[in-house]
């Protein structure tokens, strides 16, 4: 008997799981104390984060609860959403995985307590960087 083909992750369940991970993130939570609040392990966490399996409507809800937003927020911005439309998917997207990085909290909080003048060098260091 043959086995199905193993299901790719939908363009959606990877932004829902990005958006997921940026809010946990932006709270300063760990996937393990998500995953104990909605009764679940770190690593089914990590798989949602990653869009490898969907997440559910109850446990959306869930996890909404517990990151305190509502379930609509983790689609603000997707391809198709009513409040986003195609022209503002890109951006979300980039702004979606810049916060899925850990590192992107303490940067944001950094940067919004710099003066305007450190603000404009620090933006043309990093395009300079990554050019």
């Amino acid at each position: 008997m043959l086995k199905p083909a193993q299901k790719q992750p939908k363009p959606v369940d990877r932004y829902v799981g990005s958006r997921i991970r940026m809010r946990r993130n932006l709270l300063g939570m760990s996937q393990q104390t998500l995953g104990s609040r909605i009764g679940l392990t770190f690593q089914q966490v990590q798989k949602y984060e990653k869009g490898t399996n969907r997440v559910g409507s109850s446990r959306l809800q869930q996890i909404a609860d517990v990151l305190e937003t509502t379930p609509a927020w983790f689609f603000e911005g997707a391809r198709g959403s009513q409040k986003g439309g195609a022209s503002a998917d890109a951006t979300s997207v980039e702004l979606a995985v810049f916060m899925a990085d850990h590192h992107a909290v303490r940067l944001v909080r950094g940067f919004v307590r710099l003066k305007p003048a450190l603000k404009k060098g620090f933006v043309e260091l990093i395009e300079l960087v990554g050019a």
